[in-house]
């Protein structure tokens, strides 16, 4: 197998994982946050800044590159990773999600998914074998097995039939799958029911995959649901793959997701609310448009070392935000991703010191979701 997880550390109260990820272009360190770069580029940072700030892997979307500049002209490019001049890790996501949150606009059938799309109403398909070779042909480290995301709520006929026929699709993307020098992951479903978690952890991990990811979490459940479903689902996942929680990037998240195990996570929250004006520190959010900071001439978060922090007040980054510059969503985009990598770097450490339960109980003890 071209990617292998090796274990490093672990806490023996939690089961929080230190590893290595050996991948094509790289061995990177877990856990690991990784930037999304839906349109082959992570939102208004160039690809030295991402490294700079000591991102290691990036995800890219299927479905999105799929549909606008088509994974045949990227190919030609010589893959995503000449395409965007990026030459460490990538992950691309299969698109099941995004077809997923397509709602009533696209049709579920056996053989693959009907849908419109966005960008013209154009009719449009993706199946296993679509998804499975547009990954090819953008040359991601990493591709995702083509899945069914199950909605929340959802009813448990439904969520059954749903977790059986990714299983199928699972051992199509695998027949399909025919760059032996890329990995595929697949991805366990299940709902928020314990018994179809079991199955498909069961079913999916017999397969021969690189990895595995938890998929339809963090679909609208409450955080404490969440929790309960992941610890259940990563009792049953091998020790010696990697295991990947899709869509989660809150710190309070982060956290509790490495407590259970969780290796690797993407989440486009630290961007998108960057162009919102929200930043990320360890006590919570804080909105940089609020009145409190126009006369705040201190840096984000004080002994932050990233960029931003370095160079730059609150009273400015409100002011550039005012004054609709576009210097704004770039200072705080900066802010946020350094702030999730670096904080996912200090819980690795803890773990190899031994300290994880210390640094997860003072960390969520002075934390708020709340923004100021």
């Amino acid at each position: 197998m071209v990617i292998n997880y090796e274990l490093i550390a672990q806490d023996p109260a939690t089961g929080a994982r230190a590893g290595l990820l050996h991948t094509p272009h790289g061995t990177f360190k877990t856990p690991m946050f990784m930037p999304v770069g839906t349109q082959a580029t992570v939102k208004t940072v160039t690809p030295d800044e991402l490294e700079e700030m000591g991102a290691q892997i990036i995800l890219g979307n299927t479905y999105h590159l799929f549909l606008r500049p088509g994974t045949e002209l990227i190919a030609e490019a010589g893959g995503l990773h000449d395409f965007m001049n990026w030459h460490k890790g990538i992950l691309t996501d299969s698109g099941g999600f995004q077809v997923f949150s397509l709602g009533d606009t696209r049709k579920i059938k056996e053989e693959g998914v009907y849908f419109r799309s966005i960008l013209d109403g154009s009719k449009q398909f993706l199946s296993p074998e679509v998804a499975t070779r547009a990954q090819e042909e953008l040359g991601s480290d990493i591709a995702m097995a083509f899945d069914e995301c199950i909605p929340y709520p959802a009813e448990y006929d439904y969520a059954k039939k749903s977790t059986e026929r990714t299983t199928r699709w699972a051992e199509r993307c695998l027949k399909a799958h025919t760059r032996k020098d890329r990995g595929m992951f697949g991805i366990i479903q299940g709902g928020m029911y314990k018994d179809l978690r079991k199955q498909s952890a069961a079913e999916i991990t017999s397969l021969p995959f690189d990895g595995f990811a938890i998929g339809g979490l963090s679909v609208g459940e409450p955080h404490d649901l969440m929790y309960e479903i992941l610890e259940h689902t990563t009792q049953y996942m091998p020790v010696n793959k990697a295991r990947y929680l899709m869509g989660v990037g809150t710190p309070d998240c982060l956290v509790e997701g490495v407590a259970r195990g969780v290796d690797m996570f993407d989440c486009v929250f630290p961007t998108r609310v960057a162009r919102n004006g929200m930043a990320m520190v360890h006590s919570g959010r804080m909105n940089m448009k609020n009145k409190q900071y126009e006369r705040d001439f201190t840096p984000i978060e004080e002994g932050c070392q990233c960029y931003t922090c370095r160079h730059f007040t609150r009273a400015y980054i409100r002011h550039l935000y005012k004054a609709e510059e576009l210097l704004a969503f770039r200072l705080i985009t900066i802010h946020n991703l350094f702030f999730l990598l670096q904080f996912m770097r200090d819980m690795r450490q803890a773990i190899i010191d031994g300290n994880f339960g210390d640094f997860r109980e003072s960390f969520m003890a002075g934390y708020s979701a709340r923004a100021k």
